[in-house]
């Protein structure tokens, strides 16, 4: 049986253990966790005492980003007795944990003659133990990997460090807590440490958690660098603006700001951005607030004119401005809100301005266009990117790229 409490910090500091609550009629023989990733964790314990053991209970905290500090409890069953051994499994099935999460927990026992003893604190990691990682720290990123050489990490995470730095330079963001990157050999290898994964699964960032887990093959070096600079910017938004007030971000700022981190915008999707222009196919404003259409060629617009809305307030009004409109809607302020406060416009009045924009710059292009086929697609970008509905417990905050 699993409880769950909500408890605020001035409270939880009331029993979080610093060090053991002592008893010594309470002995603890063994405490032990073993990891079947990416199945489960079991925690086992064995007690003895002069007295029958009558009451267990395991608490254990997950380190995320949370609004309140979060402590759950387990009761593992046992038979009372005097020497007791118990053991509780977590099921990922049920609420799963990314590659990396950090776990704390400790344990309650209880006695029939009243007598009480609380563990203290131990932490494990749900590590991926089917490979040998190798790591790479800079600043506030660790990037592990074991397959590719050296350079191959040393060149996905100066991609990783120059989409920190555009975002800092074109928004003032920076991360607020360390970021964990996982670099799987293979989009395969990424899904074998998922529970139900899509096929077409080739990234998953667990914002709330500050990691990203992603398959990039040693010879796709170039695909990597790319999908990892989009994802990186969307862990820094979210850590940016995530509040207790459930103002969500509008999709076209959220994706907009992740490809501005890539760097250059991808020429085919400009392409497809001058097509839908000639052919008045662009979507409104107010449409791209909402989860991107799953339809390629609504995709590929939608996240084409996403990066250029977010060009268009960035170049017109700098910087500044777009991190005070980050600011409200963390605040709990809805998209139009925030745009009126910050820019003296709304959702349909930005569609509007965008669109005289937008159409001058394209038709002082030249008339070449980059063709719409070849390799250049979402597998190959990262760019169709989905954000997952809310899910319970330790598995919240994933994004997913194809």
């Amino acid at each position: 049986m699993i409880k769950w409490f909500f408890v605020p910090i001035l409270l939880v500091l009331l029993i979080i253990p610093g060090t053991a609550y002592t008893q010594e009629q309470i002995a603890l023989l063994d405490s032990t966790v073993e990891t079947r990733f990416p199945l489960s964790l079991t925690f086992r314990i064995k007690a003895e005492s002069p007295y029958d053991i009558t009451r267990i209970r395991l608490h254990y905290e997950v380190d995320r980003m949370n609004y309140t500090r979060v402590i759950s409890e387990a009761w593992p069953d046992f038979t009372p007795s005097p020497k007791v051994e118990a053991k509780w499994t977590w099921d990922m099935r049920k609420a799963s944990l990314p590659a990396g999460a950090t776990i704390k927990f400790w344990w309650t026992i209880e006695n029939a003659g009243g007598d009480k003893l609380i563990t203290p604190a131990d932490t494990i990691h749900f590590d991926d133990l089917r490979y040998s990682w190798q790591k790479l720290t800079q600043g506030q990123i660790r990037l592990f990997w074991y397959e590719g050489s050296q350079s191959f990490a040393a060149e996905l995470m100066a991609s990783c460090q120059q989409a920190l730095q555009r975002l800092a330079e074109d928004i003032g963001i920076y991360p607020e807590r360390t970021i964990s990157i996982y670099v799987y050999a293979s989009s395969s290898d990424l899904r074998g440490a998922m529970i139900f994964p899509r096929e077409w699964t080739g990234g998953v960032a667990f914002t709330e958690h500050g990691i990203i887990a992603i398959g990039v093959p040693p010879d796709e070096l170039d695909w990597g660098k790319k999908a990892l600079a989009h994802e990186l910017g969307h862990i820094v938004i979210h850590q940016m603006t995530f509040s207790p007030y459930g103002a969500m971000l509008p999709t076209w700022l959220d994706e907009g700001l992740a490809m501005r981190a890539e760097g250059e915008p991808d020429p085919y999707l400009q392409n497809w951005l001058k097509k839908a222009i000639d052919q008045q196919k662009l979507i409104s404003v107010r449409r791209l607030s909402s989860p991107f259409s799953a339809k390629p060629e609504q995709a590929y617009i939608s996240y084409a004119q996403s990066q250029s809305l977010v060009d268009f307030l960035i170049e017109s009004y700098g910087k500044n401005k777009i991190l005070r409109l980050l600011q409200l809607l963390k605040q709990g302020n809805t998209c139009d809100e925030a745009l009126t406060t910050v820019y003296g416009f709304d959702q349909d009045r930005l569609d509007e301005l965008w669109r005289e924009y937008i159409t001058k710059q394209m038709h002082s292009l030249s008339e070449f266009e980059y063709p719409i086929s070849g390799k250049t697609s979402p597998e190959a970008t990262s760019l169709v990117t989905v954000l997952a509905e809310s899910l319970p417990a330790e598995t919240s905050g994933l994004l997913e790229v194809s």
